[in-house]
Parts: C-alpha cells; sequence; structure tokens
C-alpha cells in the first residue's frame, strides 16, 4: 500500500505543506498502518466480516481496550492489495481544523491527491471551511474506485461538529468513500440510519472476542501448548478478551506449571490488572471510578442497586455511558448490567487496597436492598459475605426457604452460606437457620435447642407466618427424626392453619416445603404403625410431578411406601417403588436426606425373601454408601435396615448375628410396635431353629399386638410351632381372607395351614395348601418361607405334583418327570467349601486340617450340607451337588 512515509517531502508540501494548523509537523507514525506482532492470531471469520466494508459507505468495529480491533483492521488493511489511508487519533488534538488536516493528508498520503490549488487546507485549529468539506466530498464521488479511510481510535474525537462534518463528506462522496471507524464506544454519527439502509458493516466487543479454537492457537505461538478443556476455561474466564489472553499467555510463559497457573492467575495482581486500571478506570473522572470499584462487590447491577452503594442519583446515566464506551461493563438488558469477570476481579482488589473496610458495609448495603427487592439468592449471598445473619437469615425464612437448607440442588451451597454464622446473632429467623443446620447434620439436641428458643422467639409483621411455617416445617421433620408421632401431627395441623395466612404465590415457589411436611409426617406415622394415614401422607408427595426442589421427598416417600408394601406382603409393588427410589439416590447426588437408601434396603428384604442371598448383601452394602452415616439415624430408615439385615444373617445360618442385627438401638420418644415386632420375630425365629419352640413363643407373648400383615404371619408360625395351633389357624384364616395381604402374607399364612394338616394326618389337605402356595409365591418367586417351613413341608415339598410346580423357579430345574429333588436352602460359602474338598474324597480329619477348624466343625457342616441337599451319605451329597452345578 501507500503511506505518507513512502512520499517526498517536496510532494507532500506542494499539496498542504509541512505543518498543521497548529504549525506543528505531522507525524509519520499517526498514518502508519500499526505492525502485528509475531503471535498475532489471523481469524478468517472476521477478516471474512471485514471484507463487507468494501461494499458499504461505513464500518464500526466497535470493543474495549484489548478486544484486539486495531490489529484486526491492520492485518485486514495490509493484506488488502490497495492503498488505505489511516489516521490514528489521539486526545488532546486542538478541534475539527487539526482533524480534517490530518484526514486530508492521510488521504494524500494514500494516492488521493485533490487537484492542485481546489483544496487548501483548514485555516485554524478550530475551524474548517464548509467549502473546503463540500469540495472534498465532491472530488471523492466522482472517484471509479472508493477511497478507504481508517480512523483508528475514533473515540477519541468527542466535538460534535467533527462528527457533524464527518457525516456530511460522507453522505456526499456516495461511493467515492469507505469509512471504517476503529473506536471504543458508538460515534456520534446517525448510526440508524445507516442501518436501516443496510449501509453499515459492524463488528462488535462479543465478535471480537476469541473462541477456544483461537485462544489455543494464540497460545500455541506462546510456546503454551494447552488442553482443549483449560483453554475453554481460560476464554470463559477473559471472555474471549484478546489482550486478557495475551497478557496471561506471556506471563504463564515464565511459569514451570503454565496450565495450573491459566486456572488459579490473580487477576488483581500484574500485568492484567496494571493494563486495565490505565486504559480504562484511568480514564474516568473520579465519581465514576468510585461508582466502578463499589459496584465490583456485585455479579450484576442496576441504577438503583449501584445509587443504593454509592448514594449517587445519577448512576443510571454513569453505567449507561461505561457501557457504550465498552468499559468491561456488560448490559444484561432491563437496565442491568454486570462487570467483565477479570475487571471485577482487579477492581476488588483494587477497592480493598483504596478503601479497607468497606467491603463488608457494600455486600450489607447490596443484601438489604436485594432483599427488599425480592432477589433472594443474591440478598443471601451478600448478607452472608458482610455477616449480617440478621438479614441472611430473615431473607431465607421469609421467603419460606428453610427447606432448601434440607433438600434441593442448592441445599450444599446454602449450607456454606451460613457456615460461619456464630453464636452472637440473634432473632427468630438466625435460631430457625441453626436449628435447620442441626437437624441436616443430625445433631438433635442442638437442633431442638434452637428450634424451642425459636418457638419462644416471637416474629412478628409479615414475617410472622413464614417463621412460624418454617417453624412447623422444622418440627416436623425434628419429630421424624425422634420417633414422635404426635409432635409431627401437631406440626402438620399448625401448617395446615398458617398456609393461609401466606401468599400463595409464595407457597407455589416453593412445593418443597409441603412435600417435606408430607414425608416426615408419612414417617413418622409409619413408624407409630399407622399404615393407611402413612400411605395416604406419603402417596400425595409421591405423585408430584417431576420437580428438582422435590425430587428428593418424593424419592423418600417412595422408599416409604415401597415398605409399607412390604409389610403388607406386596413384594412386586414394592420392589417397584423401591427400584425407582433407589435408582433416584444413585442419580440425584448431594446431600444424602433422612430416608437415603431406604429404597436399596427394601430391594434387600425382597431379595432374602427370593434367597438372592448375594443380591441382598450387595443392596444392603449400597443403602450404607448411599446414608447419611453413622450417628445419623432416621428411624424407620434404620428399622427397615435392622429387618432386612437380620434376615439375611438367619438365612445364612448366623443366629448370632442374625438376632444382634435385627434389634438396633434407637434413641426415640415412642417404640415402633412394627419394628419391636420384627426384631421379637427374629429372636423368635433363632429359638425354633435351636428347638426351643416354647421360648419362642414366650417372646411374642411381650408383643402388644402385631401391625402389619406380615408380622401376624410370621407370628402366626412360630405360634403354630410353639404347639399352639387354634390360635395359630385363627391369625392365619383371617390373612388368607383380608383383602389387603399380599403374597408375602397369603403365602405364609397358607403354609401355617398347610403344616397344620399335615400334623393332623391330613396330608390331601396339605398338599392342596402347599399347591397353592406355590402357585401364589411363583409370580413373585418368594422361595425363603418354603426354604424356612421345616422338613415336613420340605418331603411333601417333594412329591411329584408338588415337585412340578416348584420345577423352574424355586429349585431352577424345568417342569417333568426325573428332576432332581428340591434343593431347600442355598449353601453357605463355608459349606461349599467342605462340599468341594468332600468331592476330592478328603476324609473329615483331613478337612479339618485343610481349613483350619475342629472336626467337630467339620461335622456340623456336613449335617447341614446333607440337610440342604436332601441326602444322608457322603456319595450322595457329591452326586446331588453336581446335578445341582454345585460342583
Amino acid at each position: 500500500m501507500i503511506s505518507v512515509a513512502a512520499r517526498d517531502d517536496s510532494a507532500r508540501g506542494a499539496a498542504l505543506g509541512y505543518a498543521d494548523p497548529l504549525g506543528e509537523p505531522f507525524l509519520r507514525t499517526r498514518f502508519a498502518v500499526p505492525a502485528r506482532p509475531a503471535t498475532f492470531v489471523r481469524r478468517p471469520r472476521l477478516t471474512a466480516h471485514l471484507d463487507q466494508a468494501l461494499d458499504t459507505p461505513l464500518t464500526m468495529v466497535n470493543g474495549a481496550a484489548g478486544a484486539g480491533k486495531t490489529l484486526l483492521v491492520a492485518d485486514w488493511a495490509a493484506r488488502l492489495g490497495r492503498p488505505v489511508a489511516w489516521l490514528t487519533n489521539e486526545a488532546g488534538d486542538q478541534g475539527p481544523g487539526v482533524f480534517w488536516a490530518y484526514v486530508l493528508h492521510g488521504l494524500y498520503g494514500a494516492g488521493t491527491p485533490p487537484p492542485a490549488g481546489t483544496f487548501g487546507a483548514p485555516g485554524g485549529p478550530c475551524t474548517v471551511d464548509h467549502r473546503l468539506l463540500a469540495r472534498l466530498a465532491d472530488e471523492l464521488s466522482g472517484r471509479d474506485r472508493p477511497a478507504i479511510l481508517v480512523l483508528d481510535e475514533f473515540d477519541r474525537q468527542t466535538a460534535p461538529e467533527t462528527a457533524e462534518q464527518l457525516e456530511f463528506v460522507l453522505h456526499h462522496a456516495g461511493a467515492g468513500l469507505r469509512l471504517i471507524l476503529v473506536t471504543r464506544t458508538e460515534p456520534l454519527l446517525p448510526l440508524h440510519r445507516y442501518r436501516a439502509a443496510a449501509a453499515i458493516t459492524e463488528i462488535r466487543n462479543q465478535e471480537l472476542a476469541f473462541t477456544p479454537e483461537e485462544a489455543g492457537d494464540l497460545l500455541a505461538r506462546h510456546g503454551l501448548r494447552l488442553s482443549a478443556d483449560a483453554a475453554r476455561a481460560l476464554v470463559e474466564r477473559t471472555r474471549g478478551w484478546a489482550a486478557g489472553l495475551r497478557l496471561s499467555a506471556m506471563a504463564a510463559q515464565q511459569r514451570a506449571d503454565p496450565e495450573t497457573y491459566l486456572k488459579e492467575f490473580e487477576a488483581g495482581h500484574g500485568t492484567i490488572a496494571d493494563f486495565l486500571l490505565a486504559e480504562v478506570v484511568g480514564r474516568q473522572p473520579p465519581e465514576t471510578q468510585d461508582l466502578l470499584l463499589r459496584v465490583s462487590v456485585l455479579d450484576r447491577f442496576g441504577p438503583e442497586l449501584a445509587q443504593a452503594l454509592t448514594g449517587r442519583p445519577d448512576a443510571g446515566p454513569l453505567l449507561a455511558g461505561l457501557c457504550r464506551q465498552n468499559a468491561f461493563v456488560e448490559d444484561l438488558g432491563h437496565s442491568w448490567y454486570r462487570l467483565h469477570p477479570l475487571f471485577g476481579e482487579i477492581l476488588r482488589v483494587h477497592l480493598r487496597a483504596r478503601s479497607p473496610g468497606l467491603e463488608p458495609e457494600l455486600h450489607r448495603r447490596a443484601a438489604w436492598w436485594l432483599r427488599a427487592h425480592g432477589a433472594v439468592p443474591e440478598a443471601l449471598a451478600h448478607g452472608a459475605a458482610a455477616g449480617d445473619w440478621e438479614c441472611a437469615a430473615g431473607t431465607l425464612v421469609d421467603d419460606l426457604g428453610i427447606g432448601r437448607l434440607l433438600t434441593g440442588p442448592r441445599a450444599d451451597d446454602l449450607t456454606g452460606l451460613f457456615s460461619t454464622l456464630g453464636t452472637e446473632a440473634t432473632g427468630t429467623a438466625v435460631e430457625l437457620v441453626r436449628a435447620a443446620r442441626g437437624l441436616a447434620e443430625y445433631d438433635l439436641d442442638r437442633a431442638l435447642a434452637h428450634l424451642g428458643r425459636a418457638a419462644e422467639s416471637p416474629a412478628t409483621g409479615a414475617a410472622a407466618a413464614p417463621a412460624r411455617l418454617s417453624l412447623a416445617l422444622l418440627e416436623s421433620l425434628a419429630a421424624r427424626l425422634t420417633g414422635s408421632p404426635d409432635r409431627a401431627e401437631q406440626a402438620m395441623a399448625a401448617a395446615a392453619r398458617l398456609r393461609h395466612e401466606v401468599p400463595a404465590r409464595l407457597l407455589a415457589r416453593h412445593p418443597e416445603l409441603t412435600a417435606l411436611l408430607h414425608t416426615h409426617l408419612g414417617s413418622a406415622r409409619l413408624w407409630a404403625g399407622h399404615f393407611d394415614t402413612a400411605r395416604a401422607a406419603l402417596t400425595e408427595v409421591a405423585e408430584l410431578p417431576g420437580d428438582a426442589l422435590t425430587e428428593l421427598p418424593r424419592e423418600d416417600s417412595l422408599g416409604h411406601l415401597a415398605l409399607i408394601d412390604y409389610l403388607d406382603g406386596r413384594l412386586d409393588r414394592a420392589e417397584s417403588r423401591a427400584l425407582v427410589a433407589a435408582e433416584a439416590t444413585r442419580s440425584c447426588g448431594g446431600r444424602p436426606f433422612p430416608g437415603a437408601g431406604l429404597g436399596q434396603l427394601v430391594l434387600a428384604a425382597v431379595a432374602v425373601d427370593r434367597d438372592e442371598l448375594e443380591r441382598a448383601r450387595a443392596l444392603l452394602d449400597e443403602a450404607a454408601e448411599s446414608g447419611p452415616g453413622p450417628g445419623a439415624p432416621d428411624p424407620v430408615t434404620e428399622a427397615c435396615r435392622a429387618l432386612a439385615d437380620g434376615r439375611l444373617r438367619l438365612a445364612l445360618g448366623d443366629r448370632a448375628a442374625a438376632t444382634h442385627a435385627a434389634g438396633p438401638a434407637l434413641r426415640t420418644h415412642v417404640g415402633s410396635p412394627w419394628a419391636r415386632a420384627s426384631t421379637a420375630l427374629a429372636a423368635a425365629a433363632v429359638l425354633l431353629a435351636e428347638g426351643r419352640t416354647g421360648t419362642a413363643a414366650e417372646v411374642l407373648d411381650g408383643i402388644d399386638g402385631l401391625p402389619g400383615p406380615l408380622c401376624a404371619a410370621e407370628a402366626a408360625w412360630v405360634r403354630l410351632a410353639a404347639g399352639h395351633r387354634e390360635e395359630a389357624l385363627e391369625a392365619a384364616d383371617l390373612l388368607c381372607a383380608d383383602a389387603r395381604s399380599g403374597p408375602g402374607v397369603t403365602v405364609r399364612a397358607t403354609l401355617v395351614r398347610a403344616r397344620a394338616a399335615a400334623e393332623a394326618g391330613d396330608p390331601g389337605t396339605a398338599r392342596k395348601l402347599l399347591a397353592r402356595a406355590l402357585l401364589e409365591a411363583r409370580r413373585d418367586r418368594l422361595r425363603r418361607p418354603f426354604l424356612d417351613a421345616g422338613p415336613g413341608i420340605r418331603r411333601l415339598l417333594d412329591t411329584p405334583p408338588l415337585h412340578g410346580l416348584a420345577a423352574g423357579w424355586l429349585h431352577g430345574d424345568g417342569p417333568g418327570a426325573g428332576s432332581p429333588p428340591l434343593l431347600v436352602e442355598e449353601l453357605s460359602e463355608r459349606e461349599r467349601e467342605v462340599l468341594g474338598r468332600l468331592a476330592q474324597m478328603m476324609s473329615t480329619q483331613e478337612i479339618a486340617a485343610d481349613l483350619y477348624v475342629s472336626v467337630n466343625t467339620v461335622k456340623t457342616h456336613l449335617k447341614s450340607i446333607y440337610r440342604k441337599l436332601g441326602v444322608g451319605r457322603r456319595g450322595d451329597a457329591v452326586r446331588r451337588a453336581r446335578e445341582r452345578g454345585l460342583l
């Protein structure tokens, strides 16, 4: 291209003279196209867009300081292959006369000479003869090929008359001029006309931002090879700001671990801070600098919020001006703004250095303003940052958000906000937050103390109803965790009254509150053995539509409903609900809630009933990992854990462990009848296995009622074994006739009747009853009751007609003649080890020595193996084991 620096002084003097209207020589550097550094990244998407400048009279490249706009246009101009007049504007130019003198000199230097003697020059630094501008426009309009004029840093031209004169020349030059403005602000030109006529090419800040791929190229040119994720993270933090990326790369070059540095560097210190403080903050008047420093504590801000922090009624115009200037203040729409992330970091560091101690006060002002305007999450964050716990806690409680400390996607974030809440803050809302934190951490003594103080602290005004409703919610959770059904009912009744005093819109915004109230009430009712009313409360939650805020209460309710179904003997429905609850536990993540893992525990109990003992063990382990951990008992969950664990250990033949597992120590205000009955039944089952039938029946005599059909069915079996035939049959008949009883109950009750018939010498009736039990158990693969039914029932099962009904699910073989006899119980791991050595023809003494156990222990295992395989000799045991695929 042709530039001023390429022409001789005599030629320039003939046209315009050696000096501007001030008498100062023209500075050649202002006409030079800026050089591109070696690390410059050419971006085809932008140069392709800039090519449109040749087709429109006006082009505007408008971006923040360091956005890369000058180098972009310079690279495009250098590669264009035709003359371009370039002028870099400077602050301090003395008026339109100086500006036009430089423009004319630049056009001449780019090969656009005016006819001799037709132009002249501006008469003074502040004035321009209109005839000169008209002659210039006329000269340009007559050109076959348009002149290209680039005015860099045009934002430094602030005189309105200069913009008017430029618009006059541009308009009347027609197709003879292509004007390209490189600027930080929108020029005082009638841009709306050009936009309406599609006569403007615009490249703005957002388009100038580097993409992750472009950033990776830039970093590579600085010798840095970063992963795609690291480049993407840097672009996100810098918002693709060219200078920020370049300065970061230059700093990272000096580091041993550049990738870690670029993740963790402090923007408030170093070259980026120096650049922005000088290029952006330093250019602003003192009042604007103060505003920027104060709003730096905010994620977003509008004029009113900025005024609350600065006391300036003109905050709105100042913010709008900063946004127009591309001063790293981004427009979010509706008069809301935010700072560029790096700019915000730098300003906060500068604020702390310039005004120590002011930051907490700014957070406090922001918190109260945001609270008054309903911006709850932001008010909470600023209240916590200020240490103003009255504001933060009051905001949460007034908004009915106390339940979000307990559940939902923000529970951990809210807990973190209040993690530094000290003992000095007081008030109802503060006590409620402390109580919620105590309940979430299962520190019941601390939580109950804070609940008591919250109940004694009067809440007044508009906040009274939300505070009392929040108290009712926490009371319901405390009632659940302490096993206090009456307290839960009282809390629910209070909540029902208070709902009418709270705005409906507030309740609609917090569906988790109602869901939690019903879940906790349902859990407390279930603990008390009130299955029907528990089911009603829990079903309301389980049938809620999917929502992130109610996901955990729904899962919790489904787990409880699955347990009720299991205790009713409905294994299929229990499994269906428990599977949904368990899957939700696996996928939802976040804070474990009181009933976490209950779905897995119900599935474990179902697996034991199906004699899937390894699966049951795995589910119990998973439930332990899903739950809140040791020291955080939820009575219903722990009772279900005891039930499933006790049954598993009993099925494995570990009687001592079964007794211990079935009787957990729970600190509750009232006992649970079904949990107590389950413990007693486990103890009775152990006694029956030891042949102590009378003592087994006596254990049940200490139980006041047997809530739940499953407990009643198992108790009937114990009483029959103890010789209480009539009592057992009466209970079994009632259970079989009850339409609410599921197969888990009716199968057990039918086995009671079958055994009673067999013992009465009526094998025909016994077989009919066993056939009915097999048919009913087959759909749910309910194996355990048959395995526990004793030798008399097992002998009947091994007869051909009944064996056919059991084939394919109870002992694993298909129907038909010649099927191997029934395998009535799974071998333990130790029994399999003994069996394997038995197949190797090892003697009892050799097996004992090989397994490091006593001979008597081996003999005990052998007896158990013979019993389970239905044989009486070693050879038969090995043959039967091979038939069953056990060897």
